[in-house]
C-alpha cells in the first residue's frame, strides 16, 4: 500500500505509452472522485444556511451570509499549507489523509443541526471546519500535475478540477431531496417542522444534509489508500518549493486565478441566498445547483481548447469580455426584478468562470517548470479559494447597505477589467513577457 513508483518520466513518450498513460489515468480516476465529496463537504453551508431559520433558528441575514462564508476562508487558508503538502508527504499519503477529515465536519453539523438551542458560535465553528474541504483541493490540483506531461495538464487538470467542482452542484441538488425523507432515521435522528405560509406543517431532515457525504467519504478514503500512488520524482522540501515566491509570474497568474476560480467558488457559496434576499417568491435551491453544475461541466472544456488552440491566454482573454457583459446583465434584471433573465445571465456568467478555470491553470505549467508549476497551481488555488469568503461577505455588505448586491458586483467588474489588462500585456501580445 506504499505505491512509491521506481520511476517516473511521463514527458518520455514510449514510456507515458507503455507505463505512465495508465498509472496517471488511475490516480486521475480516484482523485476525482475523492475532490468532489470536498467540494460537496465544503459547501454544506450554501444548502443549509437557507434552511435553518425555517426549522428554529434566529439568525440575521448577515449571519446567513457569515455562514456560507466562512468555510471559504479557513478553506483558503488551509490551501495555503495543502499546496506544498504533495512533494512533503506524498500524493497518494495527502489524498487518504485529507479526504478522511471530511468526516469531522459532516458528523458535526449533522448533530448541531437537529438543535435549534445550538448556539451561533458553535455553528460557526463547524463551519469553519468545513474548510477542511477547501483545503483539498490545491493538495490534489498539484498531486495530478505531477502525472501528466505538459501537452495533457490542461484537460487532466480540467477534468480533475471540473468534475471535481460538481460537488458543489451536487450537493445543492441533493440537499433539498435528501433531507425531504427520514432515511435512517433511527440513526440519523428526528426531522423538524417547517410551518409553511398557509400554515400547513412540513417535516425536513436537516441534518441528511450532511450526513449524506459518510459513507462515500469513506469508501473514496479505503480507494484512495489502495490505488493511488506516490511519485519518487516528485519528493522535495518546503524550503525548496518556497522559490516560486521570487517569481513575478506567480503573482500574476494568482491573480488571474482569483479571477477564475475565486469568482466560481464565490459565486457557488452566494448564490442561493442571493436569490432568496433578491427574489423571495422563488425557491432557491431548486435552480442554485444549476450554477456551479454549468461552470464545473464547461471546465474541462476550458483548459482542452487551450490545449487545442496553444494559448491558455487568448482564450481568457476573450471569457474576460464576455465575463463583464454578463455582469452587467445580472445587475439590469436585479434591478427590473425579472428572475429568469437574473437567472439566465448568472448560469452564463458561472460558464464564464468554468471556461477561465481551464484555461488559466493551461497557462501556468506552459509559464513554469514541473516543481515550481505544482506549486504554484496549489498556492494560486490557495489564494482564489478566498473568493468563497470574499464574495459572500461583499454581497451581504452590500445588501446590508444598500439593499441590493449592486455596489459588489461594480467592483468585480473592475476587477475583470483589470485581469483583461494583465492577460493581454504579459501573455498575449505580440512581444509579451511569456507568450502562451
Amino acid at each position: 500500500m506504499s505505491h512509491y513508483l521506481s520511476d517516473w518520466n511521463p514527458e518520455d513518450i514510449s514510456y507515458w505509452n507503455s507505463k505512465g498513460k495508465y498509472v496517471a489515468n488511475r490516480n486521475l480516476i480516484v482523485s476525482i472522485p475523492c475532490l468532489l465529496l470536498a467540494f460537496a463537504v465544503w459547501f454544506i453551508w450554501s444548502a443549509v444556511a437557507v434552511n435553518l431559520n425555517s426549522v428554529g433558528f434566529s439568525f440575521t441575514t448577515d449571519q446567513l451570509f457569515t455562514l456560507a462564508a466562512v468555510p471559504g476562508l479557513t478553506g483558503a487558508t488551509l490551501r495555503v499549507f495543502y499546496s506544498f503538502s504533495v512533494p512533503v508527504f506524498g500524493g497518494k499519503n495527502w489524498t487518504v489523509f485529507s479526504t478522511a477529515t471530511l468526516l469531522i465536519p459532516a458528523l458535526g453539523i449533522g448533530h448541531a443541526v437537529q438543535d435549534v438551542n445550538t448556539s451561533y458560535h458553535t455553528m460557526l465553528t463547524l463551519a469553519a471546519f468545513c474548510g477542511f474541504g477547501g483545503g483539498n483541493f490545491s493538495s490534489s490540483m498539484s498531486n495530478i500535475s505531477f502525472f501528466f506531461p505538459k501537452r495533457y495538464q490542461g484537460t487532466a487538470l480540467g477534468l480533475n478540477a471540473g468534475l471535481g467542482n460538481l460537488g458543489v452542484s451536487a450537493l445543492q441538488f441533493l440537499v433539498p431531496v435528501v433531507i425531504g425523507f427520514g432515511f435512517f432515521e433511527i440513526l440519523t435522528g428526528a426531522p423538524q417542522k417547517i410551518i409553511l405560509n398557509d400554515g400547513s406543517i412540513k417535516f425536513i431532515w436537516l441534518q441528511n444534509a450532511a450526513y449524506i457525504w459518510i459513507i462515500p467519504v469513506i469508501l473514496s478514503t479505503v480507494a484512495a489508500l489502495f490505488f493511488m500512488d506516490n511519485l519518487p520524482t516528485v519528493k522535495s522540501s518546503l524550503s525548496s518549493q518556497l522559490v516560486i515566491f521570487k517569481r513575478k509570474h506567480m503573482y500574476l497568474t494568482t491573480w488571474l486565478y482569483v479571477m477564475s476560480f475565486g469568482s466560481f467558488i464565490g459565486y457557488s457559496a452566494a448564490f442561493p441566498l442571493l436569490i432568496k434576499t433578491q427574489f423571495p417568491g422563488v425557491n432557491p435551491l431548486a435552480y442554485a445547483f444549476l450554477g456551479p453544475m454549468c461552470g464545473a461541466l464547461i471546465r474541462p472544456i476550458g483548459g482542452w481548447v487551450s490545449d487545442k488552440v496553444k494559448s491558455g491566454a487568448l482564450v481568457t482573454f476573450i471569457d474576460l469580455f464576455v465575463m463583464i457583459v454578463c455582469v452587467f446583465g445580472v445587475l439590469f434584471f436585479i434591478d427590473n426584478k425579472n428572475f429568469l433573465g437574473f437567472f439566465i445571465c448568472f448560469i452564463l456568467l458561472f460558464i464564464t468562470t468554468g471556461i477561465a478555470n481551464g484555461s488559466v491553470f493551461q497557462m501556468i505549467p506552459m509559464i513554469f517548470i514541473p516543481k515550481e508549476s505544482a506549486s504554484v497551481l496549489g498556492f494560486s488555488a490557495a489564494i482564489a479559494a478566498y473568493g468563497a469568503f470574499l464574495i459572500p461577505k461583499s454581497f451581504g455588505w452590500s445588501i446590508q447597505m444598500t439593499g441590493t448586491p449592486n455596489i459588489a458586483m461594480y467592483f468585480f467588474v473592475i476587477y475583470y477589467f483589470s485581469c483583461i489588462l494583465i492577460t493581454w500585456w504579459y501573455y498575449l501580445r505580440s512581444n509579451a513577457e511569456v507568450k502562451c
